[in-house]
């Protein structure tokens, strides 16, 4: 008869552990959470601030999983819960040890790498259920449950049926929604450059306007360039100073969740729930064979961490001593910035054996696995290295009182960069000594434009949402996940954009619950969810606080918010099936054509969908969204094939600084197509 069963979340984490853990232990998995709040109802009541009743119930299909759990655990001596090393881990384990009528014993063991030695290790080791980790778990679902389950019903009555609000989405729209207004209200301002090209032994320095008689003067106008130019009296300047100086590049912190999101995003292209997908299969355990089977990977990948264990540093030194050399290791310990509300549960995202290489590794894993698995192992061993060293140039050029200056830099030690396999043109230019004269090769003039800022990109958004405290390594995917499965932002070009429901779902929340959207008060409840962990406050203190002002203002939006009513589009066609009147709907999916006479009528269908700009070619249509035979999106005039006008890039309602022609928004930039005048759109 088995001695021990260690009960995990995921079937295939428990075939790896049980493997590693021998004949005596048999290994089970939960498949994830048992028990929840219902999704009927509330299942929360909040009587005081001392008593708060939150009604966890089996979840719907898990009898089953349930039913085994008990059979296997019943006459075992020792069960060993061992759920994800988390908070939602933690409530897991309490969920299970609940249903499994377990003592407050010492039964919860944690696995930060799936490794043979690190099991071991951890079995050796187990703990109490940590009821402050729990209690902030479960604060943070009923939190979400209270937002949620109030502020929906009100949406469904005063906008639409079926439509939901989430607590930290909520914030996460708001930005988008507020980054898309600044856009639209940007207002160009004009400005100029006037980079002079200097020429020494058939090389050149490129140096730009620095000041004039002393004062730095910014050249906003062709008038202001054309003064400038009238100044500067010959062909060449004097060479009024050279500064040389030394910079490092000091290499970065291992992978935290959000980093690592944030560079796969940027460098493989991975949405953030394929990150975390394939992220949880490197941590769970791949097969290497040859290499010695079955092993975790990665260390746990839901962390803000960048701590480093001391076995790994030695580990990290002697390949990187082995490899690269002495003079690559890293010189000094790494001082990390104090980031507020940082849980430090876990190290940093790192490969959990430094010398499985991904060259070595590669045949075992899919092209997914690889390419994350070649981040987290090059931004291990960069971490690790030793900084980059650069020389920097600064020139300084003066003809009559017009000072120019120019600054260039050159590598002199790679350092982390060997690894990280950034590529440093070397960089070769003209250079002056002091007192000499410097010849003029060309005088340029460029006009631009101030650029709008940027729309928010999956890495950029949670990059914010870190920055502003808002949300945890375990929910960054679910917030973005959630806006788009919502409907209330949309990606386009890689970036959100929001959607004509979620800018009004995002006024009637920014007007009746501001502490909801408000990103300040958002923050201060993760850092409330934190003390809960740390047992500095009691999590029904922490909701009451909450609800109790909270409560205030759903009663207010119930009373006063007036139904918004969508104007009714038609669009001046007759049903197929019935003769009344067509028009678009608003679903959850977006927009689409149905029958006035719904429900005696169930006629659908989906459009092409306008973009909200008049075709610039016929100036009556509006242009339309389309896809090709192959599916790639272009655009084209309602009025085809009247109008042919059509584009690859999309039209957009603003028009060109330079020229008042129409701008289009391609993959990379904004720019005109009737002159020159282009913008970066990152």
């Amino acid at each position: 008869m088995t001695e021990n069963l260690v009960i995990v979340e995921s079937p295939s984490k428990a075939k790896t552990i049980e493997k590693y853990l021998g004949k005596k232990y048999k290994v089970i998995s939960s498949k994830g959470h048992i028990k929840d709040l219902p999704k009927s109802r509330m299942g929360v009541e909040v009587v005081d601030r001392d008593n708060i009743v939150a009604d966890y119930i089996s979840i719907r299909g898990k009898g089953d999983v349930i039913k085994n759990l008990k059979k296997e655990a019943k006459g075992i001596k020792n069960i060993y819960l061992a759920s994800d090393p988390d908070r939602e881990g933690e409530a897991i384990a309490w969920h299970i040890a609940s249903i499994l009528e377990l003592k407050n014993t010492e039964n919860r063991v944690i696995f930060n790498e799936i490794t043979k030695d690190a099991v071991k290790e951890a079995i050796k080791k187990p703990r109490k259920i940590d009821r402050n980790l729990v209690d902030s778990q479960q604060a943070r679902r009923v939190l979400d449950r209270l937002v949620g389950y109030n502020i929906s019903p009100v949406l469904w009555k005063k906008v639409k049926p079926k439509l939901s609000a989430g607590r930290v989405q909520s914030t996460a729209l708001k930005l988008i929604v507020d980054r898309e207004l600044e856009i639209k209200n940007f207002i160009p301002e004009e400005y100029w450059s006037m980079p002079i090209e200097f020429i020494k032994n058939k090389k050149t320095l490129v140096a730009n306007f620095y000041s004039y008689n002393g004062e730095k003067i910014k050249l906003k106008t062709k008038e202001d360039v054309e003064k400038i130019k009238k100044n500067i009296k010959g062909d060449s300047f004097l060479v009024s100073d050279v500064v040389k100086s030394t910079k490092t590049r000091n290499s970065p912190n291992v992978y935290t969740t959000s980093t690592m999101q944030q560079d796969a995003s940027r460098k493989i292209n991975f949405k953030t729930r394929k990150t975390m997908s394939v992220a949880q299969e490197l941590y769970e355990g791949i097969n290497l064979k040859k290499l010695g089977g079955t092993t975790g990977l990665i260390t746990y990948m839901r962390t803000d961490s960048t701590r480093i264990s001391d076995e790994a540093k030695i580990n990290s030194y002697n390949f990187i001593l082995n490899n690269y050399g002495k003079e690559y290791v890293l010189k000094s310990v790494k001082k990390t910035a104090d980031k507020k509300n940082v849980q430090d549960a876990h190290e940093g995202i790192r490969p959990t054996n430094v010398e499985f290489t991904p060259e070595k590794v590669k045949e075992y894993l899919s092209s997914d696995q690889l390419k994350l698995y070649t981040l987290i192992w090059e931004r291990f061993i960069a971490s690790q290295m030793a900084s980059a060293i650069y020389e920097t140039t600064t020139t300084l050029f003066e003809n009559n009182k017009v000072e120019y200056r120019a600054t260039e830099s050159k590598i002199v030690f790679d350092g982390f960069l060997k690894v990280l396999k950034e590529k440093e043109k070397i960089k070769t230019f003209a250079e002056f000594e002091k007192d000499e004269y410097a010849k003029i090769k060309s005088i340029n003039q460029e006009q631009h434009f101030t650029q709008p800022p940027a729309r928010y990109s999956e890495a950029k958004l949670i990059a914010t949402l870190e920055e502003l405290g808002i949300g945890r390594p375990s929910t960054y995917a679910t917030i973005i996940e959630t806006l788009q499965k919502r409907y209330y932002a949309k990606i386009t070009n890689k970036s959100f954009v929001p959607t004509e429901l979620g800018e009004i779902v995002c006024k009637i929340i920014s007007e009746y619950f501001p502490d909801v959207i408000n990103a300040e008060f958002t923050a201060k409840l993760e850092t409330d969810l934190d003390k809960i962990a740390d047992g500095d406050i009691k999590w029904q203190q922490a909701i009451y606080n909450f609800y109790s002002e909270f409560y205030k203002d759903v009663e207010k939006a119930e009373q006063e918010l007036e139904k918004v009513e969508i104007q009714k589009e038609y669009t001046g066609e007759d049903c197929p099936k019935c003769s009344s009147p067509l028009l678009f709907k608003l679903g959850k999916f977006g927009k689409f054509i149905a029958c006035s006479n719904f429900p005696e009528c169930n006629f659908t269908e989906t459009i092409q969908k306008k973009i909200g700009v008049t075709c610039p070619k016929c100036k009556e249509k509006d242009i339309l969204e389309k896809k090709s035979k192959k599916g790639k999106l272009f655009y084209g005039c309602e009025n085809f094939p009247i109008c042919d006008f059509v584009s690859w890039d999309k039209p957009i309602n603003r028009n060109c600084p330079k020229c008042n022609n129409i701008l289009y928004e391609g993959k990379k930039q904004v720019s005109c197509q009737n002159c020159n005048y282009k913008e970066n759109n990152k």
